[in-house]
């Protein structure tokens, strides 16, 4: 399989907002239609997640709607300078300073959608609400120039939109894989959300010794080490989109999809298991 098309440096890669949009609009087209197809005995299946049943996994996607009709009705942040970009949100996901990445964020997550799923009798219709409020907004979440707060700094309105593909790329492949059906990943969706992973990969661990592929979307250099410049590098990570979301994101242990076959790589360096996953 020939190598993607090299990335652009975490630092430097821009988001086109009609994308961003399009991506979102196709996205929640598609995790809607899959929310109204299931049965109450899909609902009530678990999800793969701690503690959570498909009703409650529906509800949360709900919430990660609800999200930017919720942040674009607040304040601007009152800093102009943005702090928090894509691989900073991914790596430091809802950490406040002082606190492991994701501690607190996944606490406030699991009570915020068990309580929220309680009142919601049908997570379809919970979802129709959230469809509801974002339409009209759907413009202004793709700004770029809209400064919100969030957590450890100003954020752009459309990286937050960027981050919102993320959930509902990742939250669409629990859907499918806890009940069986199928749901779309939209192309341009699936496509930023490769793109912010490995640009949080190569944050993590900066460096060139290491070229890790996801072809179409994405390549990166990371890993300390000896720099390659030509030909073909001698520490290569290759897999398909599907299954590097899911080695960053802890779907999938780096281990077993080297045991199944869904990564390749070679070289001594090659070896991504204490990098991962990058955002559980």
């Amino acid at each position: 399989m020939p190598p993607a098309k090299r990335s652009s440096p975490p630092s430097k890669r821009s988001y086109d907002p009609a994308r961003v949009r399009q991506a979102l609009i196709g996205q929640v087209e598609a995790v809607t239609a899959a929310a109204h197809e299931l049965t109450a005995e899909q609902r009530a299946l678990p999800s793969g997640l701690p503690g959570w049943d498909v009703h409650k996994l529906l509800v949360h996607i709900a919430l990660q709607i609800d999200a930017l009709p919720r942040f674009l009705a607040g304040p601007e942040a009152a800093s102009r300078v943005p702090e928090l970009d894509l691989p900073t949100w991914v790596l430091s996901w809802g950490r406040l300073p002082g606190e492991a990445p994701g501690e607190r964020a996944a606490d406030d997550l699991d009570r915020e959608t068990r309580e929220e799923s309680g009142h919601a009798a049908d997570a379809g219709t919970r979802i129709n609400e959230a469809v509801a409020q974002l339409e009209p907004v759907l413009e202004s979440a793709v700004r770029a120039d809209l400064l919100i707060p969030h957590g450890l700094g100003a954020m752009r309105m459309l990286d937050f939109t960027v981050t919102r593909l993320v959930e509902l790329v990742v939250h669409s492949d629990d859907l499918a894989r806890a009940t069986g059906t199928a749901v779309t990943l939209d192309r341009l969706a699936l496509a930023a959300t490769v793109r912010v992973l490995t640009d949080a990969l190569a944050a993590k661990a900066p460096g060139s010794s290491v070229e890790v592929r996801v072809p179409p979307f994405a390549v990166v250099q990371c890993v300390e080490g000896p720099r390659h410049t030509r030909g073909t590098p001698p520490n290569v990570v290759e897999t398909d989109p599907l299954t590097w979301v899911r080695l960053a994101t802890g779907r999938i242990a780096w281990t077993d999809a080297r045991a199944a076959g869904a990564v390749s790589a070679s070289g001594e360096r090659a070896d991504l298991d204490g990098q991962l996953p990058l955002l559980g």
